[in-house]
């Protein structure tokens, strides 16, 4: 594992728990996950992949919330990481996880008509 694949995954941890642990901004609602980090090779610069559970279609609220609390997580974050430089941190909504279900949901419906067809 290389050093930037460690930071990814240690930063994908902190900045977990710092927003479990208090974004107190009213859009930052739901479950959110954080997926993954990817860090650029010069550390200036990391998007933070997040999936939000309950967030009833105002995902982009929720990460408009999160990316300006980027101030209290960069502070939360230079106190648990021992790192020169903290990259800039950039929310994205990924859905992978609400698709994937959605699919999933999909495929059930299918199955369930074709038991019924054949009864």
């Amino acid at each position: 594992m290389s050093r930037i694949e460690r930071i990814e995954s240690e930063l994908a941890k902190q900045i977990a728990i710092a927003i479990q642990e208090g974004v107190y901004d009213p859009r930052v609602n739901g479950l959110i996950s954080v997926l993954r980090v990817t860090v650029d090779t010069e550390l200036t610069y990391a998007k933070v992949y997040v999936s939000i559970l309950g967030a009833n279609g105002k995902e982009a609220e929720v990460i408009e919330g999160l990316n300006s609390a980027q101030g209290y997580l960069k502070t939360k974050l230079i106190k648990s990481m021992r790192l020169r430089k903290l990259p800039a941190l950039h929310f994205i909504y990924d859905d992978s996880i609400a698709y994937g279900s959605y699919m999933d949901q999909r495929v059930s419906d299918v199955i369930k008509k074709d038991e019924e067809k054949d009864q």
